[in-house]
């Protein structure tokens, strides 16, 4: 049974998730008011169409869970095309400064709403106790003009911190010492949130290369460590959507679209939640979609995600300067998401302030290329513990050491990969080919390598009524291994 039910409240709305429990049901009923309203195989559910402050009275069976809530007030609307703002959404006025007016002016009794319409905007700022609505139709369309996100910002990219340009959305200030400087934000609708995407990108990317000019060249041979040749000026390329010491932050509803580079980016932040939201960056390099970094209770679900890169990363930083700061990514949830192509869920290869308490259930990761990864090089140390996979169709399975971004000072000892269960998986053993052919090819479907260093084996892995795909490759590699169990695999 699970714990708790977790809720988010809106003035129309309630959203409802639950953890899936071991004996999980069939189908959940929700009764509202003692009348069913819905039937649904999923662990969340969202009462719609209800009145402002109200209190009402909801039950979910066969769990028997009871709560009563009570949806928050109605707020004024701040309409972005009308005075003060007179915001044009054709696709090509500039309207950062109007914008910025409206979320200055917004309170927390405010909504700052978007009708239908396409508003080029640079970097927006936002602020505590405030809420944003799109409109179907409606599009905060940043631009790919680089001077559009200046000034930088105190940031953290591949687990380093470093100034970036600002991010399109920018939520709180970047400080590992402290706690929340920015809380209570709602961004959601029906609408589009958008960047520059990969020509932004490759922009920044060509300026970057001029500033560090002498830098670049001085480090000679060692640029081998990294990915590739723009991996260091390609550091500062804002987010989509940055989250820095935030928390009770929900984004929801939104397709959120072609970042520079990752999309939703949270740092050092508490109770961030995503969901029903589609994320877009086919063709964009590092364009991951989801990524919590050194944050905790962190809720993504009932998502979909076309992404050029991880769909979802879990980090918390990289050697040396993640296992200084040592603050842990922990109390991740990923719930009912669909990946058509791009990586699949990775934790790392930025684990080196360690990830514990990730629980991954009813994904379709099928189309993926890296399926469920767990990764690190030698230098992270670091740890990755307590992972918890169920009910999720993938590729495969990974839990290993790579190579690539591998700069930096390394720490003393190796990362610790440990402690996880794998129970109700089907696993194909194809890998869809995102940055080749688009086709599926042949992978093992099982592959744990740990460190050649006593203590730093991969272990305590369970893998428990896992399908493997008839007719295909079912290959499992082990190296460096202990304490591995596996219970009621079938093909």
């Amino acid at each position: 049974m699970p714990h708790s039910i977790h809720s988010l409240v809106t003035d129309t709305s309630i959203t409802l998730w639950w953890e899936r429990p071991a004996l999980s049901p069939s189908q959940y009923q929700v009764f509202l008011e003692d009348t069913l309203t819905q039937t649904t195989d999923k662990t969340h559910v969202i009462l719609s169409g209800l009145n402002p402050d109200c209190l009402y009275g909801i039950r979910i069976e066969p769990l028997g869970l009871k709560l009563e809530l009570k949806t928050s007030a109605a707020k004024r609307r701040l309409n972005v095309t009308k005075a003060p703002y007179l915001a044009v959404g054709d696709g090509s006025t500039m309207n950062t400064h109007v914008l910025q007016q409206a979320i200055d002016s917004c309170g927390e009794n405010d909504v700052v709403y978007f009708p239908a319409g396409i508003y080029m905007t640079g970097a927006l700022r936002l602020h505590s106790n405030m809420e944003i609505y799109l409109d179907e139709g409606a599009v905060l369309q940043g631009t790919d003009d680089p001077e559009d996100y200046l000034p930088r910002i105190p940031s953290r990219f591949e687990g380093t911190e470093m100034e970036c340009y600002s991010s399109l959305l920018n939520l709180g200030q970047l400080d590992h010492t402290s706690g929340a400087n920015c809380e209570n934000v709602l961004i959601h609708g029906h609408g589009t949130i958008a960047s520059g995407g990969q020509s932004l990108g490759l922009r920044i990317i060509e300026e970057e290369k001029i500033r560090l000019k002498g830098y670049l060249e001085s480090l000679g041979d060692k640029i081998k460590e990294c990915e590739n040749d723009n991996t260091i000026p390609g550091r500062v390329r804002p987010r989509l959507i940055n989250l820095s010491n935030c928390r009770n932050v929900r984004i929801s509803g939104l397709t959120l679209k072609n970042g520079a580079c990752w999309n939703v980016h949270m740092i050092y932040c508490d109770n961030i939640t995503t969901d029903h939201c589609t994320f877009r960056s086919e063709g964009v390099w590092n364009g991951d979609g989801w990524d919590p970094d050194s944050s905790v209770n962190c809720t993504l679900f009932a998502s979909e995600f076309y992404t050029g890169d991880d769909a979802v990363a879990i980090k918390s930083g990289k050697n040396p300067e993640g296992n200084v700061i040592n603050r842990p990514c922990e109390h991740i949830r990923v719930f009912d998401c669909y990946s058509a192509f791009g990586h699949g869920i990775c934790i790392g290869s930025e684990m080196s302030g360690g990830v514990n308490d990730v629980k991954i259930w009813d994904c379709d990761l099928q189309h993926s290329m890296s399926g469920l990864e767990i990764k690190g090089t030698k230098k992270r140390g670091g740890y990755v513990r307590n992972i918890q996979v169920s009910n999720c169709i993938l590729p495969r399975v990974q839990i290993h050491s790579v190579g690539y971004n591998d700069d930096g000072i390394g720490a003393s000892l190796p990362p610790v990969f440990e402690n996880c269960l794998f129970e109700d998986l089907h696993l194909t053993g194809l890998f869809q080919d995102c940055h080749g052919d688009g086709k599926e090819h042949p992978c093992p479907v099982i592959t744990l390598e740990g460190f050649d260093v006593p203590g730093h084996a991969v272990k305590n892995i369970t893998f428990k009524d896992i399908t493997l795909a008839p007719g295909t490759q079912q290959n499992i590699v082990l190296s460096c291994c202990e304490g591995i169990c596996f219970e009621g695999i079938k093909a």
